[in-house]
């Protein structure tokens, strides 16, 4: 007998990825693979019930989930009531770099393995992070909004209005993890000291790349810094206005991690003042950014809709990553990313 698969794609990591990749990673075993199709981005995601993060409905998926026992996905809510009606579900997976949208202990109660994509699109928001770095530090963001405008500025080439070169620039990672460390490699390549603070890291792994410093260390001699930190108890607004007055003056900062990391109205503050010289975001405290936003007004900023970790290639990677876990299910072999490993024995076929 087939087993049952949900392909719950979106407009991302599209329904057919996933079935294409579900059917050559069962390989040899026979699955049945229905689909749907979630309304992410073109609709702006968000909770649903307790899973945060999340696109879709509670109803949508009850309906989809009947006589599935493995959900693909990247954004589909797993709820407890979901679970309730979903007896036959033993594997969700997600791809992502964790399962927000689930909600684990509820899915462990179920007896339900919850597996997600770690690392997926770690080059896409590393080489994104680089480009919002490389343009803050230019003041890309100004001089385009006013060549759109018909403006041309010969002005930007006064020494207060010129930006600063990466090669022999002191700059400062928070967080050394799979963006970070690829972010650190190629700005020593261009010729920049990189410094980087992460509790978690030990001076070794940044050998022959960065020095590993304290936060205050890092603000006090780095001329750029970016953000790479996952949001925690302990990261939650860990860069605000006493941190931004410790960097040198007309510093440049740079966020495609998380916008909870960061005091933006702080960060307006100090372009304003000409403590901060430009920044690049590509994630805020409220998505999209509100009308009447000072991101929007305040010079210096250059920003992206939260699409550093949105390639074709990711996409593809996402697919992969998760039909993986299901081929590893199917075969009786323990999962590789899974957020609920001691359900997995009741879970196996």
């Amino acid at each position: 007998m087939n087993t049952k698969v949900l392909a719950a794609g979106d407009h991302f990591v599209l329904p057919a990825l996933l079935t294409e990749e579900v059917v050559r990673a069962a390989a040899p075993a026979a699955v049945e693979v229905s689909e749907i199709q979630l309304p992410w981005p073109h609709t702006p995601f968000g909770p649903v019930a307790e899973a945060i993060e999340a696109s879709g409905t509670e109803e949508e998926m009850i309906e989809a989930l009947r006589g599935v026992e493995v959900c693909v996905t990247q954004l589909a809510p797993l709820t407890e009531r979901i679970l309730a009606a979903s007896p036959d579900l033993k594997l969700m997976c997600v791809s992502r770099g964790g399962p927000v949208n689930a909600d684990l202990e509820a899915a462990t109660r179920h007896g339900v393995a919850v597996c997600y994509a770690p690392g997926r699109n770690a080059v896409a928001t590393a080489e994104h992070t680089l480009t919002l770095l490389l343009a803050a530090a230019r003041g890309v963001g100004d001089t385009h909004a006013d060549m759109r405008a018909g403006v041309w500025r010969g002005d930007y080439y006064d020494y207060d209005n010129c930006g600063i070169e990466i090669e022999g620039c002191t700059i400062g990672l928070i967080g050394y993890g799979a963006i970070g460390s690829r972010v650190a490699k190629v700005l020593r390549a261009m010729g920049a000291e990189v410094l980087v603070h992460d509790p978690y890291v030990k001076p070794e792994s940044v050998a022959g790349v960065a020095e590993l410093v304290t936060l205050d260390a890092l603000l006090t001699r780095s001329k750029i810094v970016s953000l790479h930190a996952r949001v925690t108890a302990e990261t939650t607004g860990m860069i605000g206005a006493a941190q931004i007055a410790k960097l040198p003056r007309g510093a440049v900062l740079v966020n495609c991690a998380r916008g909870a990391l960061l005091d933006y109205e702080a960060v307006c503050d100090a372009l304003e003042s000409g403590q901060l010289s430009g920044a690049g975001f590509d994630v805020f405290p409220v998505e999209p950014v509100p009308a009447g936003s000072r991101l929007l007004t305040t010079p210096g900023i250059v920003m992206t809709p939260h699409i550093a970790g949105g390639s074709r290639q990711v996409a593809h990677k996402a697919a992969r990553i998760v039909a993986g876990e299901v081929g590893r299910y199917l075969r009786g072999e323990a999962l590789a990313h899974c957020a609920n490993p001691e359900v997995f024995a009741t879970a196996a076929p």
